[in-house]
C-alpha cells in the first residue's frame, strides 16, 4: 500500500517523526523498535525518515532530548508560578502533573538507554550527559531554594539531586514491572522527601 505523504516543512516533519518515535520507543524498547516501524507510525516512508535522521540512534537521542526538555519546561513553569522558596513543592507538583499527562517521560527512555549503554558507547555518553544535566538542574534549584529560605542550608544540594534522579528511575521501574509501586506509594515518598528537604517534620 502506497503511503499518502502530506508535504510538511522540514522542521515540522522532523518533529512529527520524533513524536512518532517516542510513541514507538515508549511502548516497546530501543532494540525492538525499527526505523520501518517508526516510519509507519509517522505515516511516511523509511527513506523520508532517513532524510531527517542518519540512524535509529540519532532519532533516539532526539527523543531523549525532547522528553527531558518537556519535563524541564514543566518544572520551570511551576517554579515561576510558586517561586523558588517553594521549589520542593513546585518540583513535586510538576512531576505528578507530568506523570498524569500523556507525554512520554524521560525516565522511560532512560531505562531503555541503560540496557543499551553496556554495548553502545554513544548511547552511554549521551545518557551520562543528560543525567548530569538533570542533576545539575535539580541541584541548582535546591541551592536557589536554600538562598530564599525554602530548604535548610545544611542540606547537600549535590547529593539531594542524585537522590532525585534515583527516585525518577524508581518510577520507571514501577512502570515497567507493574504493581511494584502505585500512586499512593509515590505520594508517601514525595511527602517524606518534602519533610526532609524543607525541614518541616
Amino acid at each position: 500500500m502506497k503511503l499518502e505523504v502530506t508535504r510538511l516543512p522540514a522542521a515540522e516533519r522532523r518533529q512529527a517523526i520524533v513524536e512518532a518515535a517516542m510513541r514507538v520507543f515508549a511502548t516497546g524498547s530501543y532494540s525492538g523498535a525499527t526505523t520501518a516501524g517508526i516510519a509507519r507510525e509517522a505515516g511516511i516512508s523509511e527513506p523520508i525518515l532517513y532524510r531527517h535522521f542518519a540512524s535509529k540512534r540519532d532519532l533516539y537521542f532526539a527523543c531523549l532530548d525532547l522528553a527531558w526538555a518537556r519535563l524541564r519546561s514543566s518544572y520551570e513553569a511551576k517554579l515561576e508560578e510558586l517561586g523558588h522558596q517553594c521549589a520542593v513543592a513546585a518540583i513535586s507538583s510538576a512531576s505528578m502533573e507530568f506523570v498524569d499527562s500523556s507525554q512520554v517521560r524521560p525516565t522511560t527512555l532512560w531505562i531503555q538507554a541503560l540496557s543499551e549503554a553496556g554495548e553502545d558507547q554513544e548511547i552511554r555518553a549521551h545518557l551520562r550527559r543528560q543525567l548530569r544535566e538533570v542533576h545539575d538542574f535539580v541541584a541548582d534549584t535546591v541551592r536557589r531554594s536554600q538562598a530564599e529560605g525554602g530548604v535548610p542550608a545544611d542540606r547537600d544540594a549535590e547529593a539531594e539531586a542524585w537522590i532525585f534522579v534515583g527516585a525518577a528511575l524508581l518510577l520507571s521501574f514501577a512502570d515497567r514491572l507493574g504493581g511494584l509501586l502505585d500512586r499512593d506509594d509515590f505520594a508517601r515518598i514525595a511527602k517524606q522527601r518534602h519533610r526532609w528537604l524543607t525541614g518541616t517534620g
